[in-house]
This record gives structure tokens, sequence and C-alpha cells, in this order.
């Protein structure tokens, strides 16, 4: 067994130290010693924490030099950052010592291989920065567990690989058991046929462009699925283009990226009138193309059963190491201005897989809805690179609105997991039954805020729990996610919390978090509310040929994420908003959504199954900002309106700065293809009308 290793061992103090590791077995404890060698380890549990047996445990620790504490077992989902519950790390802090975190990742956990096998057997300690005395509250430990589990994630050597030989690998896995079913015809297609359909047409697309990337306008379907798989496996970047944004934003990103060649079918032209396609000659049509390349499918289906994938890989020339090379390149969706191109590289990829996969724990029976749109960032990483890397069955269906179809396609092929957001989570409440969502073991939403009155309704018709979770593109994009409670264990040992309602749950494994103000940058304690930053694998490199944009956001590989937030002390993060949704009023910031909650109460709208209200900042002379509130409920006049909303918002205790200046009626209120708000369209009509 490879002894494990441990970094930045130059952290450790001389002495008076308490170690806190993730439970260490017998080779990782000596090797830990081994690298102590000269200092006096003194070991101790759970039971000399107590808080009659802290003053002994002081005294020996003052004379022996470092504590080496074991924590006790514990109940928690895979993937949790930490073993340690608050009461252990409260007992710690409260022993008036200085204390080292430590955190200890096992690369061997994930499913995700490495072609050199060796690099999974070693675990790796990484001590982080010494918490003082006096620290009182149980933050500085978790900030310290948390960025030293950042280092300890990030070092392992499978994110320098490549994404294709890592898909070579992971379908190889699945073999002809796992498959992919068009939810628009009930066909089914293994994933060693999708693979064998994705070389020949890779091969096809290394003859079409020397271009480094290639451009995809296809829903989800098997279509998808194989077209960005074949461009992976040709060494080009696929850039998923959103052909549900304006006309002006989709020629930006297909300019920004420089593909030349675009991958689609027939009917997504004939419908899509208005996309600004290329010639026909720089469409390569799939269903035109894979006819002639049948030979050449069951040949590289042939090679790619027989062969070791290393070799496969070899044939297809694809490199040895990906890492910090670009592997995708997806767009923002402009909502605030022209789209941004996010370059996610193999080591971002590979990392949030790795995260997502470790969090969600799903199994090879297990079955995954595709709706969300490829060019949405979670649609891309989850629904294309996890399925096939975990082998996992996908049920897919191209558009995330139909929710009968849906529902149906839920019911008929047992599916386990469904990631949505808020918006389209509310159109089941009124068009599905509650026998069809029987089999759904984990509902997750993103995007947006998710109203605790939707969770609540969704539980009283359907007896599921919704899960909130969090991320952005630039993460690749998930970051946080709750998870069901896990119920006590028989034998009596203590379960880490891992769903708190209004958070958007615990970072993923290998992220760390920071917070600061607002208005200066300076740093805050993690339990203040500030500005979000992280730190980890899955943090992109960059914005597409924006370095000042990039400078605005990326700082020693820390994120700017733009959301306001705090961590509780069991280490979930709860969202106070967007500081693009933030309005400062008289000095005062103003939160957007908060103002749509205490809105949508007075106006009895949380039931609402689609959204109804919108506030949005417009330039005001006297106080800097002022509100305006979209709407699209019927009533009296607006000036009664306002009148009577202002009157019921005071009633609510809303300080007046909060209540909307101006309301403006509209037919619906603007929602991007990803369920987000689309801010930009809002402030166009907030704007186009003045007082």
């Amino acid at each position: 067994m490879i002894p494990m290793q441990v970094l930045h061992a130059e952290r450790f103090p001389a002495e008076g130290a308490v170690l806190v590791p993730s439970r260490l077995n017998g080779e990782e404890a000596a090797e830990l010693e081994r690298v102590l060698a000269g200092r006096t380890v003194l070991r101790f549990g759970v039971a000399e924490l107590e808080s009659g047996a802290l003053e002994p445990v002081r005294r020996a620790l003052a004379a022996r030099g470092f504590g080496l504490f074991v924590p006790p077992p514990v109940e928690s989902w895979p993937g949790s950052q930490w073993d340690l519950s608050r009461r252990v790390m409260q007992s710690l802090v409260e022993m008036s010592c200085p204390l080292v975190p430590v955190a200890v990742d096992r690369p061997a956990a994930t499913s995700l291989r490495s072609e050199d096998a060796a690099s999974l057997a070693a675990a790796v300690l990484v001590p982080g920065a010494v918490v003082p005395p006096g620290a009182g509250s149980v933050m500085p430990l978790i900030d310290g567990l948390l960025r030293a589990g950042e280092e300890a994630f990030s070092s392992r050597p499978t994110f320098d690989g490549h994404l294709g030989r890592a898909l070579l690998s992971g379908i190889r896995r699945g073999g002809a058991r796992a498959r992919v079913v068009d939810g628009m015809d009930g066909s089914e297609m293994s994933y060693d046929k999708v693979l064998a359909a994705a070389l020949a047409l890779s091969r096809h697309i290394r003859k079409e462009t020397a271009a480094p990337r290639v451009g995809i306008v296809l829903p989800p379907g098997r279509a998808g699925l194989i077209a960005n798989l074949a461009v992976v496996l040709a060494g080009r970047v696929p850039v998923n283009l959103n052909f549900t944004a304006g006309k002006a934003a989709i020629e930006s990103a297909m300019r920004q990226s420089g593909i030349d060649r675009i991958l689609t079918v027939d009917l997504v032209v004939r419908k899509m009138q208005e996309f600004p396609w290329f010639p026909t000659r720089q469409l390569i049509l799939i269903e035109r193309v894979m006819p002639g390349l049948k030979m050449q499918a069951v040949w590289w289906g042939v090679m790619a059963k027989l062969l070791p994938p290393a070799a496969v890989a070899a044939m297809l020339g694809l490199p040895r190491r990906g890492g910090d090379a670009e592997a995708t390149l997806l767009f923002t969706s402009g909502s605030s201005g022209e789209p941004k191109g996010v370059v996610l590289s193999h080591r971002n990829l590979l990392a949030n897989v790795t995260q997502f996969s470790q969090r969600i724990s799903l199994g090879p029976d297990d079955t995954v809805l595709g709706c969300l749109p490829l060019f949405h960032s979670f649609g891309c990483t989850v629904t294309l690179w996890w399925v096939l890397l975990e082998g996992l069955q996908m049920v897919t269906y191209p558009s995330p609105l139909d929710v009968p179809k849906l529902a149906a396609l839920i019911e008929k092929h047992r599916v386990s997991l469904l990631l949505t957001t808020p918006t389209f989570l509310r159109g089941y409440l009124r068009k599905a039954k509650r026998d069809q969502l029987a089999s759904l073991r984990l509902i997750v939403t993103g995007a947006e805020k998710l109203p605790p009155s939707l969770a609540v309704a969704f539980h009283e018709t359907f007896g599921k729990e919704v899960m909130e979770g969090y991320g952005l593109t630039e993460t690749s994009p998930a970051s946080n996610v709750n998870l069901p409670a896990l119920p006590p264990p028989a034998d009596g040992r203590e379960v880490i919390p891992s769903h708190r309602p209004g958070s958007v749950g615990q970072v993923l494994q290998g992220m760390a978090v920071r917070l600061t103000d607002a208005q200066t940058d300076a740093p805050l304690p993690l339990g203040q509310t500030g500005i979000i930053w992280f730190k980890g694998a899955n943090v992109f490199p960059g914005y597409l040929n924006q370095p000042r944009r990039t400078e605005e956001v990326l700082q020693d590989g820390w994120l700017r994420t733009g959301d306001l937030g705090r961590l509780d002390e069991d280490g979930f993060l709860f969202i106070e908003g967007r500081l693009a949704r933030f309005s400062k009023i008289g000095g005062e910031m103003v939160p957007h959504e908060s103002v749509e909650e205490h809105i949508n109460h007075a106006l009895g709208l949380e039931g609402e199954d689609q959204r109804k209200i919108a506030v949005v900042g417009v330039p005001d002379a006297d106080k800097g900002e002022a509100l305006v509130l979209l709407s699209t409920v019927a009533g009296e006049t607006i000036k009664q309106e306002i009148i009577q909303l202002r009157y019921a918002l005071l009633d609510r205790g809303v300080p007046a700065l909060w209540i909307p200046k101006r309301m403006l009626r509209v037919p619906e209120i603007p929602v991007l293809a990803s369920g987000k708000l689309d801010l930009r369209r809002c402030e166009e009509i907030a704007l186009s009308v003045q007082d």
C-alpha cells in the first residue's frame, strides 16, 4: 500500500497544537507520526473532550506537545467536507490552545479512474493554518477545514487528465448496460453504441474543420449526446449555443468562439428559421452524415470493446493530459449585457463531476431525467459528462416546460433524480399527479432562489422534499446542495446535518469559501453576510479573450461570485441576494428578492405556479435608485394598486425605502430558457416608461 502523502508539513507548529483530522486508518496515522518524528504525539478521543476532562487534556498537551484527536464515528452523506459535528468542534475550540485543522482526501473513493491506477492508492493529508486560542466560535475552524480540504482535493492527479480519455474509460465500464432513452419516440441506445457513433463522427469532424471549437445547436437528446462526445473525441472544444437567446447574443457567441461549423439536425434547422445559421455547407447535419459512417461506427465499436481505453485514445490522438486546457465553452445568458464566454477546462469538469458524483451518490439502477438545455451549465456537466462517466441511465426530453410529458416519463422509466428550477417546478403542481412522481428519490433545484411556499406546496402535493442547490457557470457549475436528512443510526452515532431549509446546502468537497464586505472588499468572518468567494478545482480559469472581466472576478484562484451570503455553524450557505439584484436607495442596500417575497405574500401569490411579479431598480434623481414593480396581476387602476400595496407592505413592517415607487403592467415576466429571471429585459421594460 502506498503511504499517505502529507503536504505542507511545515505548517505544523513545534508544540502546543491539537490536530483535527478526518478519521485516519492505522497506516495513515503511522505516516503522520513519521512526518512528526521527534515530536511527542498524544492520542485522545471524544471522551476526553467532555467538559470534565478538558483540564487534564490541556495539561497533557502543554507537557507533551502535539495532541492527535481521533474523532468519533458519525453518520453522514458521502462526500461530506468533514466528519466532525458542531458539538465536537465547539469542544475543541473551548480547549483554549492552538488548533491545526487537518483535511484528508482519499481519491480511491471516486469512480473516476486514472490511467495511472497507483495514483489513486494514497490518501493526501493537508494541515491548514493554525487557529489561535480563544476563537470561541467554530467558524475559524470550519474556515481552516474548508481551505485545507480544497488543497487536498485539488491535488488529485486525475484532474490533470483528459476528459475524452476519462469518457472512454467511463463508457467502457458502463458497457451495454447503461443506456439513453429518447423521451420523444421511446427509442433506446446503449452507451457503447453512443460511443461507437461518436467515434465515427469524430473522424468526420476532424476532416471537416481545423478550427479548435465546433458549434452545437441541439436540444437534450441522443443527437446532442453523440455530438458533444464526438467533438471531445475529435480533440476539439464543443460550444453549445443558446438558441433561445436573441439574434445579437447568438451572433456574438459565434463570433467570439471562432467556430466555422455547427453540428445539428434538419428538424432543428427547419424549426429555427430566425437562428443566424451558417451556409448549409458549414452545417454538419447528423442524420445525413451518420448513414455514410455506419461501417466506421461498427469498426470503432469493435475497437472500443476489444482494446483498452488508453489504446483507443492513442488511436484518436488524444493527449494524455488535459488539465487546465479548454474542454468546453459555454456562454452566459447575456441577461445583463453581451454574453461572456466561460472557458471550462478538463480539470474543472473532471473535478465537478467527481464532486457531484460523490455527494449525490447514485447507483447503476438509478435513472436521471435530462431535460435541461445543453447550453445550460448544469445541463452540460450533469446530463452529458456526469451520466456518461458514471454509467447512469438517462431519459431525455427536449424541453423542461412540457410537464405532462415529463411526469409521464418519470413514472414510466422510474426516474430517480430530477434536476430543475423553481420556475419549471411550479408547473408540476398544476399538471402532474402524485403517483407519477413516486419514484423520485431526489429533487434538486437551482438557478434561482427556492421560495419556501413552493417547497411546502410541493411536499404537501407529492410527499417529496425539494432540495435547493447552488452553482454558477464559472464553477462548472455545482458548488452546493442540500440532501435529505439522514435518520438517526441504531448505534447512536451522531448525524452530520445534510439539509437546512432556506440554505443552498453545504459546499461540495474540495471547495473553500471566503466572504468580503460588499463596499470595501475587506475580509469578513464566515458567519457575517458578505460577497461570496469560492476556490476549488472546479473554478474556471477565465472568460474567453476578456482579461479585464476575468481580473474583476478572479484573484489568486478565488472567484468573486457577486452573490451575498453567509455560512452557519454547520457549514450551510445562505444566499442573501445577488449584488446585481440590490439597489442602493438613500444609502441603504435594498434586496430585490426580499422585496419580491414581501409583495408575493401581500398579494397572495405564494402558491402561483408561474412568476407574476419582478422588482428592478432604475436611476432616481432624489434617492440614487428607485424600485419599479413589473406585474402581470390584473386588478384595479395601477395608481390604486400601488397605494394599496404600499399600505399592505407597511402593515407587514416593510421599510418605506423597500416599497416600489412605480408599477408597470406587463403581459408576462421575462424569463430565460434556464428558468432565471431575464434581468436585462426587465430593466429595459422598466426604463421604457418614464414618470
